[in-house]
């Protein structure tokens, strides 16, 4: 740990490539498990297969939000840690996170084991692919200890300086996914079965290469006798990483308004329900590949942010947080584009020889992400506060979009105008979302060059006094 700390010395936009572009990777290459398993039952099983396994989604978004808190709290108090030079608050604050991702592994698992079909069914699934869908998320949960320690560990080594490897690890587990899954589901006939299988596979072997990494950390040491819990250390992740919790959280309870909402209006319409909650699923399937990139780079501007803050280097911080901004602006963009005008090819990927279904999943694309183009500063911005420990105004950024913009506007749209009301929301939501994070940002620099300015002030007259 006495070695010199390279998030303090190197160039920025070599540090952002460095740990975003890895770590966006690894988040996409964890999205891809599911993708690939809704491509193969989508041809093996059609929609109905497709539309079961999107209710069980919601339940491993919720997941992800408990290790993301962990392990993003973990990670950031650790970055702050190493800027300040306080090793026993290092070794602590990872001893302590480490054992709370045992607890919420297990935790996870047997909840959702003795709650699975109400779960489902507060998700949104119908009674039509109900038992599909218990089927396959009963196998999922075998696998989410492992899950658990794979997304959270990924920030605390990103923290210790090494991102690639969790990326490596992360595909491995995808590649073996991958190569189970056609054998499991045709080849075996096991359909959703085949597909919760091969996902867990993956996730074992992630998991496991993630806690063989431990012992060979550079700048975090693993102490056996600090793993007990400890209320300064525990809060201390907690509080820092309860933004990332709210932000998944949020996800999730859209996801599971929206799928209540398509299930209710879809049967309304020439689509029905199963066609809607499959299309709205498969957009949000590709929604999770473009908010991992996000996430990627606001995670990758975390450990800069933290360690620079913490060693009171501020012009490194502003420099960051300007390079993730544009970053995310350019990202954005791209992925506009290809909501606006790829959804009927990315609609046949998942389902084909169903008209309707096509119809209606270019439709959704092009009505609920018109605005996307603003949808990544915001992730930016909320990672820049968690990671100079200002959670509040973390949390406020995170939520904003979903919590307390879409998911009201969706209640409120729907009343009126049905599935196209609900679809609608989302795009005034990520205006209103963006002008938020400008506004707290801008305030946030501007409080900044204030005190320096009374700093200099206060300099300049004792100099001459």
């Amino acid at each position: 740990m006495a070695q010199e700390n390279k998030l303090g010395t190197e160039k920025i936009g070599k540090l952002l490539v460095q740990f975003s572009v890895p770590t966006a990777l690894t988040l996409i290459v964890n999205s891809l498990y599911n993708i690939v398993d809704q491509i193969f039952i989508g041809h093996a099983v059609g929609i109905d297969g497709v539309a079961a396994t999107n209710v069980a989604f919601p339940l491993f978004i919720l997941t992800a939000a408990l290790a993301l808190m962990i392990g993003d709290g973990c990670a950031a108090n650790i970055s702050l840690a190493l800027g300040r030079k306080e090793e026993e608050a290092v070794e602590r604050f990872f001893a302590n996170g480490l054992l709370l991702l045992f607890l919420a592994g297990i935790g996870v698992s047997i909840v959702g084991m003795v709650f699975l079909k109400p779960l489902l069914l507060f998700f949104g699934a119908s009674t039509s692919v109900l038992d599909i869908s218990a089927e396959y998320t009963k196998i999922l949960l075998w696998g989410i200890p492992f899950s658990v320690l794979t997304m959270a560990l990924t920030a605390v080594i990103r923290a210790d300086g090494n991102p690639r490897y969790m990326m490596r690890t992360m595909m491995l587990g995808a590649a073996i996914n991958l190569i189970l899954d056609p054998i499991f589901i045709l080849g075996f006939q096991m359909g959703v079965k085949g597909a919760a299988l091969a996902t867990i596979i993956g996730q074992f072997v992630s998991g496991s290469l993630a806690l063989a990494y431990i012992p060979r950390m550079e700048h975090i040491r693993f102490c056996k006798d600090k793993m007990a819990l400890e209320g300064k250390y525990v809060l201390g992740i907690f509080k820092l990483g309860f933004p990332s919790f709210c932000m998944q959280t949020a996800t999730a309870a859209t996801q599971i308004v929206m799928y209540n909402l398509m299930r209710k209006y879809g049967a309304l319409t020439i689509y029905g329900s199963e066609i809607a909650l499959s299309a709205y699923g498969v957009m949000t399937k590709l929604y999770q590949i473009a908010h991992a990139m996000f996430v990627g780079l606001a995670a990758g501007t975390q450990p800069i942010h933290g360690f620079n803050f913490g060693a009171k280097q501020f012009d490194r911080v502003r420099q960051t947080y300007r390079i993730g901004f544009f970053a995310s602006l350019v990202i954005s963009f791209v992925w506009f584009g290809i909501f606006r005008w790829g959804g009927a090819f990315i609609a046949e990927i998942f389902v084909q020889d169903e008209p309707l279904f096509l119809e209606f999943t270019e439709y959704c694309f092009r009505a609920y992400m018109l605005a996307f183009f603003l949808y990544g500063p915001p992730q930016v911005t909320a990672s820049f506060f968690q990671a100079i420990g200002k959670p509040m105004k973390a949390l406020l950024v995170a939520l904003a979009r979903q919590v307390l913009f879409l998911i009201p506007m969706a209640l409120l749209l729907s009343q009126r105008g049905g599935m196209d009301g609900a679809l609608n929301a989302a795009p005034i939501a990520d205006t209103l979302a963006f002008l938020l994070a400008m506004a707290l940002v801008s305030y946030e620099f501007y409080s900044w060059r204030k005190i320096s300015n009374i700093a200099e002030a206060r300099d300049h007259y004792n100099g001459e006094a």
